[in-house]
């Protein structure tokens, strides 16, 4: 059995930074997670893709994001089952939960914090008849290593942020990007929309639209696709590639989780955003993607206010009726769990005559 104070089921970043956050209230942590490697999806589906609204940091490679949490939070030395997907949980006399996985390993805390993201999730993939036999020859539906597409012809299909990103990235990596969508509007950000358009106009990218992929070509491998565009109706085209990249998004899923008892909205689970973001069940809470409430944002600078939140009420529940004070990291530096101690730089006092 391992015991901890919070149980966090997901390492992407919001569980990395509820580690860094407990470990400031002197509260242990382990984390669970189906995938064999800690960072979530940042891991997992983009480890190569540039995030640019994280504060201090105008532009970071979700990989990179990773290891900087994982940096941070090291010093309060966090517990991590990984390549296990949590299966069961079951609350004791005592109030505790134990949780266990689909290989049978079982762990016991006082506070369940589900920071799932998306949970498990599979690629939407195009209704394309043969698209199958192409996968892996030359079909991608996520890009781990840029590399890959150095001087080959790519064409991406989607509008929403993945594809304009990826488009954006790869103008400077591809020897050709084709970006094509069934619309003429994108549902990316505006800023990712113009830096497309700019590099459209520069020649660096070719943009489609209204059109979508209806067929590809190839023997062994993947060697052109066949376009389609909306406002000809028998209109097709070929177009030379060597890889074709759709990005239409994940179809989540929570998994076992569903099953716990939590109130559940549009495949998220329901939390009380005004206090603590605590689920129906007092003593799980749910941060990050996975969970909703009014005006939710999915964005990792959500999860982490979030995450800070549910440790401050995670102290209550582990520690009742004793009074936290809060204290800043400027002046209170950070004791970990190793024993090291950064200290907070002393304040000058300038005498003035």
């Amino acid at each position: 059995m391992i015991k901890t104070d919070i149980l966090i089921i997901g390492a992407g970043p919001t569980g990395l930074f509820a580690v860094f956050e407990a470990g400031l209230l002197k509260l242990k942590c382990h984390l669970i997670d189906a995938l064999p490697q800690i960072g979530g999806q940042c891991s997992e589906l983009y480890p190569k893709k540039p995030i640019y609204d994280i504060p201090a940091y105008p532009e970071i490679l979700a990989g990179d994001l990773t290891d900087k949490l994982m940096e941070q939070c090291k010093q309060f030395e966090p517990g991590f089952t990984l390549g296990e997907r949590a299966e069961t949980i079951e609350k004791q006399e005592d109030g505790t939960f134990i949780v266990t996985t689909n290989k049978g390993t079982k762990h016991q805390a006082p506070v369940v914090a589900i920071a799932s993201g998306l949970g498990s999730f599979e690629p939407r993939k195009p209704l394309i008849h043969n698209i199958k036999d192409f996968e892996d020859k030359g079909v991608e539906y996520m890009i781990k290593e840029p590399e890959l597409y150095r001087n080959k012809r790519v064409v991406i299909a989607g509008g929403g942020d993945s594809a304009l990103d990826w488009s954006i990235f790869l103008s400077d990596v591809a020897k050709s990007v084709t970006l094509i969508h069934r619309r003429n509007e994108f549902r990316g950000h505006l800023d990712s929309v113009e830096k497309v358009q700019d590099l459209k106009n520069k020649g660096k990218i070719k943009l489609i639209t209204p059109a979508e992929i209806v067929g590809l070509l190839g023997d062994d491998k993947l060697s052109g696709v066949v376009v389609k565009q909306a406002e000809h109706i028998e209109k097709e085209f070929e177009i030379e590639c060597d890889h074709f990249i759709p990005l239409f998004g994940l179809s989540p899923k929570l998994g076992p989780i569903a099953n716990w008892g939590l109130e559940i909205e549009k495949n998220a689970i329901k939390v009380n955003n005004a206090l603590d973001y605590q689920t129906n069940i007092p003593g799980i809470f749910a941060i990050g993607d996975g969970n909703t409430y009014p005006g939710k944002l999915k964005l990792i600078l959500c999860g982490f206010h979030e995450a800070t939140l549910m440790c401050q009420a995670a102290y209550q529940i582990i520690n009742p009726g004793k009074r936290y004070v809060l204290k800043y990291t400027t002046v209170s530096g950070v004791d970990g769990f190793d024993g090291t101690r950064k200290e907070a730089p002393k304040a000058v006092v300038k005498k003035i005559d």
